[in-house]
């Protein structure tokens, strides 16, 4: 799929909004602020609040953030995430993986299962086993509740409101260093205190991240490479990296990283193709620009700077269809196709460049031969329902992306396409439907509500259709009113 649907800034950045703008929409969700969560917590935060809360941190982390929303990388996230999680114990409930563009060197954990990744962390790994160790440590943090018992242990000093410690949790995300200051501000006290903690939740996450990574096949000693050149680095800059202000990282923990992946035999392990074909990915759609990643991918792929030669081929082709340079982006993309038809990656640009050239038949074709092998691929889905819409079939469009959104109904960029697929057929009463979810996802629930009260208004005979918007407006209302009740 194209680079336009996939990054959420405000609260979304595909176009379907025709009539509003991401201005306008950043004011409605001023206007239409929710209630602070204010309740003092007063003991540790229990499994069923926890997921309650990772559900809202998402939400507004949707709003306030610049997700990326990439089918692909998502699949490929997720998939690297659930290896990991296999092997770790204490899960309590499934983990979503996510990405944030951003070149920031970081990556975090809350509530539920989250798990953020900056692209700037990708990048900055040469290997998977890098990237998996600072993900299998993420892990141990969600999985020993770090965060519930900080919460806790802060308590005992000073009581905090929660309001303050997820404003700074946000803060934290997006800017380490203000966000701390405001966790920090509002328990000056007990700030060593804190800091103690957080170095022995470090150290535990260490102890358990390393045997998830090395449970799952991949280096134990990654987690110490990664962390020295992280250090290695930081000694020539001003300022820390985003991962080291939220993960301090003195040299003992770098020795005792290594002296722990030791104590595990040393295997070899084969490098995947996928993790290179998604940092090529990054680099191609979200870094730089077009003229500049040809340059430097046919300098890679001369000097043979990739291991996979395939994920340098790939990024050269990206950046061709970004440049508009349409037949050379598929002749490369042939090539790779005939050694490796299946692989998703060379699919999905496939796609893109047969859409460029309005080559909509083509797209159709290709997909839905895909789709057999694949029925509930996530890539396969939201490329065709995207070929049908822009070839202008958009009835068969809308029933795909309703049938994939009654199993992922949190899934942003196909309620996204689905409310352009509405706009196009003028079926308003469903487009105003799924405008309200779209902002339910971000956690404006009263623009939600709006879009559900201008919806009502198109349903006019059709009774059941009121009873269920109305039934909807209840349960969003329902949702202010629990934000109210944590």
């Amino acid at each position: 799929m194209s680079k336009k649907g996939f990054i959420v800034f405000g609260a979304l950045s595909y176009s379907l909004f025709s009539s509003l703008t991401w201005a306008q929409l950043a004011d409605d969700r001023k206007r239409n602020a929710l209630p602070e969560i204010g309740v003092v917590a007063s003991e540790a935060i229990s499994i069923d609040k926890e997921v309650l809360i990772g559900d809202i941190l998402m939400r507004q982390l949707r709003g306030q953030a610049p997700l990326i929303n990439d089918p692909l990388l998502d699949e490929y996230l997720q998939d690297l995430g659930n290896r990991l999680v296999a092997n770790a114990e204490n899960v309590k409930f499934p983990f979503k993986f996510f990405l944030i563009n951003s070149a920031d060197i970081n990556a975090f954990a809350f509530f539920g299962g989250h798990v953020g990744i900056h692209t700037g962390l990708i990048f900055s790994a040469d290997n998977e086993s890098e990237l998996a160790s600072v993900l299998a440590h993420e892990i141990a943090h969600v999985t020993q509740r770090h965060i519930a018992r900080k919460i806790q242990a802060q308590q005992k000093a000073s009581p905090l409101q929660l309001a303050s410690l997820f404003g700074g949790l946000l803060l934290a995300i997006a800017n380490p260093e203000a966000g701390i200051a405001a966790v920090s501000a509002t328990n000056a006290a007990s700030q060593q205190a804190s800091i103690n903690y957080t170095r022995s939740n470090e150290k535990e996450a260490d102890r358990i991240g390393i045997d998830v990574l090395a449970q799952s096949g991949y280096d134990p000693d990654a987690a110490a490479s990664f962390f020295g050149k992280l250090a290695e680095k930081y000694r020539l800059r001003s300022t820390p990296f985003a991962y080291l202000m939220t993960h301090p990282l003195p040299q003992s923990r770098i020795a005792d990283a290594r002296s722990r992946a030791a104590s595990y035999n040393v295997r070899q392990v084969s490098e995947r193709l996928s993790f290179h074909l998604a940092k090529a990915r990054i680099i191609a759609r979200y870094y730089g620009n077009p003229k500049d990643n040809i340059t430097q991918f046919e300098f890679a792929l001369d000097k043979k700077r990739y291991v996979f030669e395939q994920a340098a081929a790939y990024g050269l082709a990206l950046s061709y269809l970004g440049a508009e340079q349409y037949s050379k982006a598929q002749e490369i993309i042939d090539r790779l196709r005939e050694k490796d038809p299946e692989n998703l990656f060379y699919i999905d640009t496939a796609t893109d460049i047969a859409l460029a050239e309005k080559r909509f038949d083509d797209a159709i074709t290709m997909l839905k031969e895909e789709a057999k092998r694949a029925p509930r691929n996530r890539v396969i889905t939201l490329n065709l329902a995207n070929a049908l819409l822009e070839k202008g079939d958009v009835e068969a469009s809308i029933l795909i992306l309703k049938d994939y959104l009654l199993v992922n109904p949190n899934n942003m960029l196909a309620l996204q396409l689905l409310s352009d697929a509405y706009a196009k057929s003028r079926q308003m009463l469903e487009m105003h439907q799924s405008k309200a979810e779209i902002y339910a996802l971000v956690a404006a629930y009263p623009r939600a509500i709006d879009e559900l009260h201008t919806a009502y208004n198109f349903a006019n005979e059709r009774p059941l259709e009121k009873q269920r918007i109305k039934a909807r407006i209840d349960q969003f209302r329902s949702e202010i009113d629990r934000l109210k009740s944590l």
